[in-house]
């Protein structure tokens, strides 16, 4: 087949790409490294969630959102701070953000795309109105989390090879770009022998031959890097203090950024190497699918967020509010982990788990299980990581609380009665109306929001009355996630080199591209604009690419 474009990745970017080329009847080779089995990449085993504006869910809720809040909350979050390597990011982040609130949900809608009807409050931020976090829930989940979302457009790219538009090959990866006179021209690399590996699971990366191919341009949408500790470690920042020691993996061991290397070796460059994105809530899966495989908490604000000694983190570190302050916060204590210390009554309606297998009823549409989360007890996922997650500890005491937390480290840094004074005072905060604490404030106010006291955020209590209990302590590790930064492209998804002209013939979507101009996110992300960035950077590198070709 004589390709029109090569596309490199077969993740939801590489998905978005192709079908907007195959829609307009051009041929595209998609590449990638890994089984078809793993087709769909990261985006499949996601929860879902997207950054959406002014939607109907939100209406119907009674939230009331518009362009303008959403792009304050967004310029609040990413701080944009450099002339040079944020130009194309703000200009991605303004695009994005019109995107999500005038077309993204109609376009998804066309598509067969739905949501789920409670809206998540996501990165509530706890600063002033100009700073970090979303001034209102916005996180969309898609009914049908991470596999609904890849779906249309697998069935595009199946309907497309079978066209013979598509020559879709997996166990191709590659290792260099062609250049010919500073354009880039088409791939090199490896075939990897044949692997029955299971999605997600490390495959084999023996080689059984070589294989070239041109086009009239190659678009990379290859990931980021959260499975590469070691380069993430190099591009750690001061400001998020030292780099962990340890770090449990969010995504499987072909995250391994392998292309922005690639890449930058063909004239692209690479911008806002120390941003990042890693979560404070990890906790290690008791049935790993890939090596150090990590699940993230995605909590209610009612925990107790404790240091590796016990120690209440101060405001707004409170669950659910500011991802990377938090890490910083935590990296600064010279730990690499931190605690959650709760109650039965908060872990049964707090509690969710990120991630389409955690979440069978969302994942399998089920009305019937998704209604089973009202009632007590904890969902079967969460039930199940209590029982036998390494990272939990169940008590009928705090004495019996503490032994246990003390035992799991090895290291007996919490003191029962430094941590029996903080509770208790915290508690006597419940017996009126008023209060100082700044986690009551924030937990009394959720629950005006309908969404969150219908399923989100536990009626506040005393943690120390047994009738709440019995008492959990969930260690909490970092879990390696996203890289904020990426090829720098312009607004058509061309790679720019370091003097700000276009690599000729090469183009970037999704992760590798910083989501879209080398850092759209600037230094945070508003969440759900992950799986939200790889459909726009998607799409618009297609239509870019339709329109000259």
């Amino acid at each position: 087949m004589k390709a029109d474009v090569i596309v490199v990745g077969a993740g939801l970017a590489g998905l978005v790409v192709t079908a907007e080329l195959t829609d307009a009847g051009k041929r595209v080779i998609l590449l990638d490294q890994e089984p078809e089995a793993s087709l769909g990449g990261q985006a499949w085993w996601s929860f879902g969630g997207l950054f959406l504006v002014d939607s109907p869910e939100q209406r119907r809720l009674g939230i009331h959102d518009s362009h303008d809040l959403a792009w304050q909350d967004w310029q609040g979050a990413a701080g944009f701070d450099r002339v040079d390597e944020d130009y194309w990011g703000r200009k991605w982040a303004q695009a994005y953000v019109k995107f999500a609130t005038f077309e993204k949900r109609a376009w998804l809608k066309s598509l067969g795309v739905s949501f789920f009807p409670v809206v998540g409050w996501a990165e509530r931020g706890g600063y002033l109105a100009e700073g970090h976090g979303n001034s209102v829930p916005r996180f969309h989940i898609v009914w049908g989390t991470g596999p609904a979302i890849v779906k249309p457009f697998e069935e595009k790219m199946r309907k497309a090879i079978e066209s013979g538009l598509v020559d879709y090959r997996p166990r191709h990866r590659v290792d260099e770009l062609l250049v010919d006179n500073g354009v880039v021209v088409g791939v090199k690399g490896a075939i990897l022998e044949a692997s029955n590996a299971s999605r997600g699971e490390a495959s084999s990366r023996e080689m059984i031959g070589e294989f070239s191919e041109t086009a009239k341009a190659v678009v990379v949408t290859s990931g980021g890097l959260g499975a590469n500790f070691d380069l993430i470690r190099q591009n750690w920042p001061e400001r998020l203090g030292k780099a962990p020691t340890r770090m449990i993996s969010g995504v499987p061991a072909h995250v391994d950024g392998r292309m922005l290397g690639i890449s930058e070796e063909a004239g692209g460059r690479i911008v806002n190497r120390d941003r990042m994105w890693h979560y404070t809530e990890g906790i290690t899966n008791w049935n790993p699918v890939w090596e150090k495989h990590g699940i993230r908490i995605l909590p209610g604000p009612s925990s107790l967020w404790l240091d590796a000694t016990g120690k209440r983190f101060d405001a707004p570190n409170f669950p659910g509010f500011d991802t990377l302050g938090t890490l910083e916060t935590i990296q600064k204590t010279g730990y690499d982990y931190s605690w959650f210390v709760l109650t039965q009554k908060i872990i049964e309606k707090e509690f969710a788990l990120s991630g389409s297998e955690q979440n069978p009823d969302l994942t399998g549409k089920s009305i019937r299980q998704v209604l089973a989360r009202i009632l007590p007890g904890p969902t079967a996922p969460v039930k199940a990581f209590m029982e036998k997650g390494e990272d939990f500890i169940v008590a009928n005491t705090l004495e019996e609380l503490v032994v246990g937390m003390n035992n799991l480290t090895g290291e007996g840094l919490i003191n029962f009665e430094d941590l029996k004074r903080q509770i208790v005072a915290r508690d006597r905060e419940m017996e009126h109306k008023f209060t100082k604490d700044l986690q009551v404030t924030a937990l009394r106010g959720a629950r005006n929001y309908i969404g969150d006291k219908l399923i989100r955020v536990a009626k506040p209590h005393k943690i120390l009355d047994s009738k709440n209990g019995p008492l959990i302590a969930v260690r909490l590790n970092i879990i390696s996630r996203k890289t904020l930064g990426g090829l720098q492209t312009d607004l058509s998804g061309r790679v720019l080199n370091s003097t700000g002209e276009p690599v000729l013939g090469l183009y970037a979507a999704g992760e590798v591209a910083g989501f879209g101009g080398g850092g759209v996110h600037g230094y945070r992300s508003l969440e759900g604009t992950f799986l939200g960035g790889c459909l726009f950077t998607g799409r618009q590198v297609g239509k870019a690419l339709v329109e000259i070709i």
